[in-house]
């Protein structure tokens, strides 16, 4: 029987407070309004960004202007825009995910109830600068990520709620409910052939660090790639420097536990900044005859985006930036490192266009083109009951992705 325009009561994990472990609850999901999907979310993969808001530990405070700023110790999968940030709750977290369109709203003309799709986290809407422009690729105007914004565009208002009170949203994905409804701008149509348990991480870590080297740094077949933080992102990035044909990737990480594991990604060498009295760069530089060709920065910390950038060879080096840094972190280094022609670059989802270009990804993992292998960035499974392990793993640093899934 069809639930088009029905509320559906369905199960969510809710966070209703800060730090504290989530509760399966019943919720009500409303139907999609106008440009929104009600998408029924099969499986779902805990993000250090979910992490992050689900704890919301202020790290800095500015007094003067009674206003709070927090720092993502963990969010290196993508790029944010400063704000302050008010803690929001209660909030249904997550956006690594997939699944199946239960339903459409008005003015969804290009998916259909049963396609399969990945929701992300940032937003294609193809009519706006970015969009349009051959040179943006995902600076989305109006559905560029926004994690302070609880509620949906059309209205103002949540989809989610209990007994009558709303539940607020998270980066228009909300992926830990068996349903939700997301804006049709982030939903990205794949292949019905495509294992969603499989492609899940493509819709947030996995194209992040990928796309970053594949897209943006470039590396030629031959060349030597650095690789500054080995977490899903960083690992991510280095899969992108294997297929492109690296002859060395270094990896740069001061957690020697992540080492041995680093190996199945294709990294050759191991440096830990931790055992020398140098900056790494200078490390780096000398183990390479004058630098690396192609360097991306997965950690947010300025002095490894620092190091990352001084580690490249002069002439042709091309550092990528992916990491968050401090909101008032600052960049130094000297102009004769940019005058003596190497590039700095930013990346923001691996460069990836959410609804052009991932349905493209998928196909292209489907046909063995990409050259990855998703089974090694999934390294636990939990029932949606146990939802909270995959917390435990996380803060443990146990681990890379932990699959969730919502129909066990």
């Amino acid at each position: 029987m069809s639930t088009a325009g029905q509320v559906i009561r369905c199960k969510a994990a809710v966070a209703w407070e800060a730090g504290k472990p989530l509760s399966i609850e019943e919720v009500e999901v409303a139907p999609p309004q106008k440009h929104e999907v009600r998408i029924k979310i099969l499986f779902t993969a805990l993000c250090h960004t979910d992490v992050y808001y689900w704890e919301c530990k202020v790290l800095l405070f500015d007094i003067m202007n009674i206003t709070t700023f927090i720092f993502c110790k963990y969010c290196h999968c993508f790029p944010l825009t400063w704000q302050g940030y008010t803690p929001l709750f209660p909030r249904i977290l997550g956006h690594e995910a997939s699944g199946i369109v239960e339903s459409v709203g008005e003015g969804v003309n290009d998916l259909k109830p049963g396609d399969h799709v990945l929701p992300i986290f940032t937003g294609e809407c193809k009519e706006c600068r970015h969009c349009l422009s051959e040179e943006s690729n995902n600076m989305c105007e109006l559905l560029r990520i926004n994690c302070d914004r609880g509620v949906m565009l059309a209205d103002g208002k949540t989809r989610f709620s209990i007994n009558g009170k709303p539940i607020y949203h998270f980066v228009g994905t909300s992926t830990f409910s068996q349903y939700t409804v997301v804006h049709v701008g982030q939903v990205a149509k794949i292949s019905p052939t495509a294992p969603l348990d499989k492609v899940c991480p493509i819709s947030c870590g996995i194209c992040t660090g990928f796309g970053a080297t594949v897209n943006v740094a470039k590396p030629k077949k031959g060349q030597t790639v650095a690789v500054f933080g080995l977490g899903a992102v960083g690992l991510a990035a280095a899969e992108g420097a294997r297929v492109c044909g690296a002859s060395r990737i270094i990896a740069v990480d001061v957690n020697p536990r992540r080492f041995e594991e680093a190996k199945r990604f294709g990294i050759t060498e191991f440096v830990n900044p931790k055992d020398y009295d140098k900056p790494v760069q200078e490390v780096i530089v000398e183990m390479t005859g004058g630098g690396v060709d192609r360097s991306v920065e997965c950690t947010g910390s300025v002095q490894a985006m620092i190091s990352a950038f001084e580690c490249v060879h002069d002439g042709w080096g091309v550092c990528v930036l992916v990491g968050v840094p401090k909101k008032d972190d600052a960049f130094k280094t000297h102009p004769m490192n940019l005058l003596s022609e190497r590039t700095l670059k930013g990346a923001f989802y691996g460069n990836y266009k959410p609804r052009t270009d991932i349905p493209m990804v998928v196909d292209k993992y489907l046909n063995k083109e990409l050259g990855l292998d998703m089974d090694k960035f999934i390294t636990h499974s939990v029932p949606f009951a146990d939802i909270n392990k995959a917390f435990d793993y996380m803060l443990q640093g146990i681990g890379l992705r932990c699959m969730i899934h919502l129909d066990a």
